[in-house]
């Protein structure tokens, strides 16, 4: 995934999935990012892609839920274990004043560990329950097939998802089609691996962009009834932009190592 803009470093990052590093207590996305220097491509930084790719994709998904949640919203859940639920569970509670938080999890220990790290998160087995009373739903799984079911989903909902697994994924395509549907870019229509399998057949027309909403050309929730979904693709700007501000910082700082090429 590559990006650049004028002011910045061009950035290049590369992903790595390997779903059995999870038997053995890794990441199962691990990621590289390199920056060069804009004016001769000369590599000004080497740095770690996980963290960066792990924060930014939580950031964009709890932006959605402090947009276009209810202000009022008190339960969340949170489905996924990994990088990216821990993330969400770490974000969550800076957007909502929620009473508690639901982690669910393929494998229960997984969830387990994860509610330890928070005073207001508990682990669930019972997927269905969560999602009932739930306000806010963070989808964070590496599934290949939808992990809840539109009619459990109440009304006034927010519903982010983030996982990427085509031809399909973890939502549900009937609550893409049938409810307020937001994301990143509009590149998400297109078909994968640039887009969503999520949103195969979708017009572009039917989405909007966090973007938009944010700028007052769009609006973002229309009453407290209705449900609004949020499907994330993950965009190289987004790297690009962490990356840099974490290039800058370490700069000012005197982080990092230097290295003779």
């Amino acid at each position: 995934m590559l990006a650049w803009r004028p002011g910045m470093q061009i950035t290049v990052k590369i992903v790595n999935v390997f779903d059995r590093n999870l038997d053995i207590d890794l990441p199962n996305h691990l990621a590289l990012i390199n920056l060069f220097d804009p004016n001769t491509g000369a590599t000004s930084c080497v740095m770690d892609g996980t963290y960066i790719t792990g924060i930014r994709t939580a950031a964009s998904a709890v932006l959605s839920a402090r947009m276009l949640s209810r202000s009022g919203s008190r339960i969340a859940t949170v489905i996924g274990a990994g990088v990216q639920g821990r993330e969400h569970l770490r974000l969550l509670p800076l957007i909502r004043n929620l009473e508690h938080i639901n982690v669910c999890s393929l494998r229960f220990g997984d969830a387990q560990k994860l509610a330890a790290l928070s005073e207001i998160a508990r682990a669930t087995t019972d997927v269905e329950a969560a999602v009932r009373e739930s306000d806010i739903v963070c989808l964070a799984t590496h599934s290949p097939t939808p992990v809840i079911k539109p009619e459990s989903i109440k009304p006034g909902t927010h519903v982010s998802s983030v996982g990427y697994y085509p031809p399909n994924g973890e939502l549900p395509k009937g609550l893409a089609r049938e409810h307020r549907l937001f994301v990143e870019t509009l590149d998400a229509f297109q078909p994968t691996p640039v887009g969503c399998g999520e949103l195969a057949g979708l017009d572009a027309s039917t989405g909007t962009t966090l973007g938009a909403v944010a700028l007052g050309w769009r609006p973002g929730r229309l009453n407290d009834a209705e449900i609004t979904v949020y499907k994330a693709m993950g965009i190289a700007m987004e790297d690009m932009v962490a990356a840099n501000l974490a290039y800058q910082r370490a700069k000012r700082a005197g982080g990092g190592d230097v290295i003779a090429w």
